[in-house]
């Protein structure tokens, strides 16, 4: 397999994002029910409800942050990859010196 291919080829299936998907909503859901079923005052509930949307947020800004990182590298390796295979190319160990 060349670094091509390698390159276009999913990380993940559709049933792992799936699984990803509804793991996440299912998480959620229950945080939200187990804060509005809480015994406690309601500035403990929206204490905590605001909680629970700051760390979700957070939560999608690092992941993020995190794929554009791995991105951006990719990427960069991909380009001097590129310029390398164009510089073997090119190169002729026979060619007499100019």
């Amino acid at each position: 397999m060349s670094s091509s291919d390698r390159a276009t080829e999913s990380p993940t299936t559709a049933a792992f994002h799936l699984q990803a998907v509804l793991s996440f909503g299912i998480a959620l859901a229950a945080v939200v029910v187990g804060v509005i079923y809480m015994p406690a005052d309601p500035w403990v509930r929206a204490f905590l409800a605001v909680s629970v949307l700051y760390v979700t947020t957070s939560a999608f800004t690092l992941a993020k942050t995190v794929r554009d990182k791995q991105e951006r590298t990719t990427v960069l390796s991909r380009v001097d990859q590129a310029r390398l295979e164009k510089l073997l190319a090119e190169h002729d160990p026979f060619r007499p010196a100019a």
